[in-house]
Formats: structure tokens, sequence, C-alpha cells
């Protein structure tokens, strides 16, 4: 499982012309969820995202996460994330897992994200939508989150 966390002043999902969902002040996660991924990689890799330091404190430092600067997180699934090129030009996805396993795991890291977070403060897109995704990226601050696996 990888996470591609950016901190967002403001991020959006919308959807055939609609917007879906909206944060302010946060994190926008992109996951990617790859074959053999479990409920406890879900886990760690939320409690990862929930606790990692990259928001500013009084000193300017990045020494607070999105829970101790108050903000929210929007969390879009992206399988794409798994492509890989390093052969050819046009992207493999054989890494990534396919719908019917990877649904049921990104429900269960939203879950442990409103665990962490509480349920006001945690977005979705909709899983296999196609989606448009505005961000205003913050920083630029963007990091990546692996499970151990």
């Amino acid at each position: 499982m990888k996470a591609i966390i950016q901190r967002v002043s403001s991020a959006s999902v919308t959807i055939d012309g609609i917007l879906y969902s909206r944060i302010d002040n946060g994190l926008l996660i992109l996951l990617g969820i790859k074959n053999g991924d479990t409920a406890e990689e879900a886990k760690y890799v939320a409690e990862k995202c929930a606790a990692v330091r990259i928001f500013e404190d009084a000193d300017e430092k990045m020494n607070l996460s999105v829970n101790d600067a108050n903000g929210k997180v929007m969390i879009v699934s992206q399988f794409t994330i798994y492509g890989d090129t390093r052969k050819g030009n046009r992207p493999s996805f054989i890494e990534a897992a396919p719908p019917q396993l990877a649904e049921p795991i990104y429900d269960q890291f939203v879950e442990y994200m409103r665990m962490l977070l509480g349920k006001d403060r945690v977005s979705t897109g909709v899983f296999r939508a196609m989606m448009e995704v505005a961000l205003i990226n913050d920083g630029p601050v963007t990091v990546i989150v692996e499970s151990k696996s």
C-alpha cells in the first residue's frame, strides 16, 4: 500500500460536474492498493498518515501532524500509483489490486482514518468513479507513506 500525501490549503473532488467533497487546510491522500495488501497494512498506513509531522508549528518547523493542526483529510483511491513504467511506454498495472480486492481495503483505510481523526474531518472521493481532483498544494509539501511489506 502506498499513500502519496500532499499538504493542501484546499482540495476538492468533482464527479460529473457536481462537487462531491471539499476540504480546506489538511491532507489530500492518494491511496494505491496493491495485490496482497491487508487490513493490517491499511491500519499501519492510516496511522502513519495521521501522525506524519508536515505542518508547521509556531517556530515554522514541521513538527505538527494533521491532527495537531486540526486539519482535514481527503482520501482518493488511485490505482495508477502502481503503474510500472520500466518496460515500454504504456504503464503496466499488474501490481495494483483488482477493484473487488482493493475496495474493501480502501474502505478499511477510510474507517481507520475516521477513527483516528473523527468522522467529520475525513472526506473521500468515490471508488472507481472518474473524478476531477483539484488541489492547492501548501508549500509545496508532498511525502510518500508505504506499508512495511
